[in-house]
C-alpha cells in the first residue's frame, strides 16, 4: 500500500480524536486534525486529502454541511461520516451527500482501519513497477522519486499525475483527462489544484533532463532530454 495517503480528521472531540489520529498514523497514513467544520473546510482546501473522516455534530459548521460544500467541487475525495446519529433519516442524508461510508460511534479503531485499507486497496501496485526517467527512478508503489541518491516522497495525487505522464512519455496528456481521472471533475477549482500539483512536481523532479511542459489549451507533456 502506498504510504503517502492523506487523511483529514474533522471532529470536535479532541481527546478521542488525538487517540484515533495516533492509531491511524501508526498504520502509515498522514493525518491532519481539525476541531470543527469551518476549520475542516479550510484545511481541506489547503491539503487536498484523499479521505475525510467527518463527524456530524460539530459547532460552526456541521458535518453534513461541510460535506455538501466539498461535494460541490470534489466528487472524488472519499468521505466517511463518523457519528452517534444512527437514525435512518440521518444515514440516508449522509449517503445523499455522496458519503462513501457511515460509521456509527462508538467503533473499534481496528474496524475503521480495515475500512480505510479496503478503500485504498485499488491503489496497490506491483512492487517491481519502476519508471526510469532520465537519471531519475520513479516508483509509484512507494510514492517516491530518487535522483542522485536522494529520495523524495510524493502525495497520492502527485504520484497519480506523474504516472499518467510517465505512461505517455513524450505525448500530450489532456488536462481534462487528468482532471476527470484524478479529481473526478474538470471544474475551475480542480484545474487550479492541478496547476499547484504540477508546480510541486517540477520542484521535486530535480533531474535537469526531465521537463513537464504545459501545452496551452491542451494539457501537459513529460519529456526527457538527451
Amino acid at each position: 500500500m502506498m504510504k503517502a495517503i492523506k487523511i483529514l480528521l474533522v471532529d470536535d472531540d479532541l481527546k478521542n480524536s488525538m487517540l484515533l489520529k495516533r492509531f491511524i498514523e501508526t498504520e502509515g497514513y498522514e493525518v491532519t486534525y481539525a476541531n470543527n467544520g469551518r476549520i475542516g473546510l479550510e484545511t481541506y482546501k489547503e491539503i487536498h486529502p484523499d479521505l475525510i473522516l467527518l463527524d456530524i455534530n460539530m459547532p460552526e459548521l456541521d458535518g453534513f454541511e461541510t460535506a455538501r460544500i466539498i461535494r460541490q467541487t470534489d466528487k472524488r475525495v472519499i468521505i466517511f461520516f463518523l457519528t452517534d446519529r444512527t437514525d435512518k433519516i440521518d444515514r440516508l442524508r449522509g449517503f445523499s451527500l455522496k458519503g462513501n461510508d457511515y460509521i456509527p460511534k462508538p467503533f473499534y479503531p481496528e474496524e475503521l482501519i480495515a475500512k480505510i485499507n479496503e478503500r485504498f486497496e485499488s491503489r496497490i501496485i506491483d512492487q517491481e513497477m519502476e519508471y526510469i526517467l532520465g537519471n531519475t527512478s520513479f516508483r509509484p508503489n512507494l510514492a517516491s522519486v530518487t535522483y542522485n541518491g536522494e529520495t523524495h516522497s510524493l502525495s497520492v495525487r502527485q504520484t497519480e499525475i506523474l504516472q499518467m505522464l510517465a505512461e505517455n512519455l513524450g505525448k500530450v496528456v489532456e488536462r481534462d483527462h487528468i482532471l476527470e481521472q484524478i479529481w473526478g471533475d474538470a471544474n475551475y477549482s480542480n484545474t487550479l489544484a492541478l496547476n499547484v500539483q504540477i508546480t510541486y512536481l517540477r520542484r521535486i523532479l530535480k533531474d535537469p533532463s526531465i521537463s513537464i511542459t504545459n501545452i496551452k489549451k491542451k494539457g501537459y507533456v513529460l519529456s526527457i532530454s538527451a
